[in-house]
């Protein structure tokens, strides 16, 4: 019996919160051409949810199962792969709060991510967003001149994420998260829980 070759692909996928919450995915294939891309706008959906949304309906729009790098902004995605789904699936879906198991945050969703990563493998990698990874934005005509396929790639960040301030600002940002993050694992009150309703 002859297996057909899995397909690489790249899945960014992002949101962008305000008046009008969007959520936005883009699927590339391994070398960088452009194969599906959506969005669409969720009123009265938050941050966290949003960003989740993103990524399940971009793993649940690959029609064939693919090795996929995962590109997004959202650390509650990231961490949730990282450490959360595993467990979460084995207790039930649920989380302990200062030694009571509670639901965990969005498990509806975290249940869909699960069951599309049964056909799909998520390559471990830094998910890195700047200006070689970002989102790719939609394809716009070809200038005289311009490669074609050439789509430009924003940064999230925009013109805000220049200069030596900003750099030193989100590294003592992430460090005084990843305190909090380290003390929310073990209960304590000084941080709530991010996966807790």
């Amino acid at each position: 019996m002859v297996q057909s070759a899995v397909q690489r692909v790249r899945l960014f996928s992002e949101s962008v919160q305000g008046d009008e919450p969007l959520w936005r995915f883009v699927v590339q294939a391994h070398d960088g051409s452009p194969l599906l891309e959506a969005s669409d706008r969720e009123s009265g959906v938050d941050g966290d949810r949003l960003d989740l949304l993103a990524l399940v309906r971009g793993l649940e729009a690959l029609e064939e199962p693919s090795r996929l790098t995962l590109v997004t902004p959202s650390r509650y995605v990231r961490r949730g792969l990282s450490y959360g789904l595993e467990d979460w699936r084995h207790n039930g879906w649920r989380w302990e709060n200062f030694g009571v198991m509670v639901p965990i945050k969005n498990a509806d969703l975290w249940q869909r991510v699960d069951r599309a990563l049964s056909f799909h493998e998520v390559e471990g990698r830094n998910f890195r967003i700047d200006a070689a990874h970002a989102v790719p934005s939609p394809a716009v005509p070809v200038a005289a001149g311009d490669a074609p396929n050439s789509v430009p790639r924003p940064n999230f960040l925009g013109d805000r994420a220049t200069g030596a301030g900003v750099r030193v600002h989100r590294l003592l940002s992430e460090a005084c998260q990843n305190i909090g993050w380290q003390l929310a694992q073990f209960g304590t009150p000084l941080m709530k829980s991010p996966w807790l309703e």
